[in-house]
């Protein structure tokens, strides 16, 4: 165990590297960040200037490494576009993102738990092949255009919902369901496949025929062991809302860290991207260390080695 959790943590540390690098090197390919932020006009000796107060007249390697060493002491660097630090500018977003990813996390459970678990036990009827239906169509249908749909016929046509800003609970009706909908299919897929697969198992024959009630079956053996194949996928869904949330909170105008990675790559803001990706990337691979680890605590049947 112990052997596996430091195996874990140093792929953990290389898929930060890997993240960071491969982000500081596409945002290097974009263009001089100076040339935005001070105009097209601007003065060769202007334009060096800056570059130097932000460091970005040094080799890239040296640039590298100066952002990986910050950032590991807390650092995040200052924002080119806001200047201003880059932590306090993510702490005034991230629960805004926090608020939509948590609401759209329990809609998805809410929705696609009872659903999976429905079609499993249904399977091959009317139930299971709509639910399987209902999958296809999240899959084919990308969210920004379901974004725009809904705010067409409820924002616009009825009136019924705003179409953006954060202000009040109405506001986040919209973009918490868009999202759900990005993280649906593999919900209902993974928890039907669960269920299916406890229900052909040779204790559940046991139970039913030593006459247990099929509510008991269901809730004390059938979900029980349901539920640890479901929890491996809360280390994908975390990735699911991150990317899902950039389009969303664009859409929708919700003043998350989606939206606001989206008008620092437009405005070339290399530090404040890299520490949205840095943060971004942290969650995630934090989130996947702790659903194995936690896998393994919870069935002792699975050696982690």
């Amino acid at each position: 165990m112990r052997q596996y959790v430091f195996r874990r943590l140093g792929r953990l540390v290389l898929a930060l590297l890997g993240v960071t690098l491969i982000t500081f090197l596409l945002l290097r390919l974009t263009g001089d960040p100076a040339r935005v932020v001070l105009g097209q006009l601007a003065s060769d000796e202007a334009i060096q200037q800056f570059n130097r107060e932000h460091g970005l007249d040094r080799p890239w390697p040296e640039q590298y490494v100066a952002f990986l060493w910050k950032a590991l002491q807390g650092d995040l660097g200052q924002s080119l576009r806001y200047e201003q630090s880059n932590f306090s500018i993510l702490l005034e977003r991230v629960p805004a993102t926090l608020r939509l990813a948590g609401a759209s996390l329990i809609l998805t459970f809410v929705i696609g738990l009872p659903l999976g678990i429905i079609a499993a036990l249904r399977r091959d009827t009317t139930v299971d092949y709509l639910a399987r239906g209902l999958v296809l169509l999240a899959q084919g249908i990308p969210n920004f255009f379901l974004a725009i749909l809904l705010i067409l016929f409820f924002g616009v046509y009825l009136g019924w919902l705003p179409t953006g800003g954060s202000d009040s609970f109405k506001h986040l009706i919209l973009p918490a369901f868009v999202l759900s909908f990005v993280q649906l299919p593999l919900t209902v897929r993974v928890t039907r496949s669960a269920v299916l697969d406890i229900i052909g198992q040779s204790y559940i024959r046991t139970a039913r025929s030593k006459g247990l009630p099929e509510r008991l079956v269901l809730v004390r053996h059938v979900l029980r062991n349901a539920a640890l194949p479901i929890l491996t996928i809360l280390g994908v869904q975390v990735a699911l809302l991150m990317s899902g949330a950039v389009v969303t909170e664009t859409v929708f105008s919700w003043p998350g860290i989606g939206r606001l990675i989206v008008s620092a790559i437009l405005a070339r803001d290399f530090p404040l991207v890299q520490s949205i990706v840095f943060v971004i990337a942290m969650a995630v691979v934090v989130v996947n260390f702790l659903v194995d680890i936690l896998y393994g605590i919870l069935d002792p049947r699975i050696i982690l080695n």
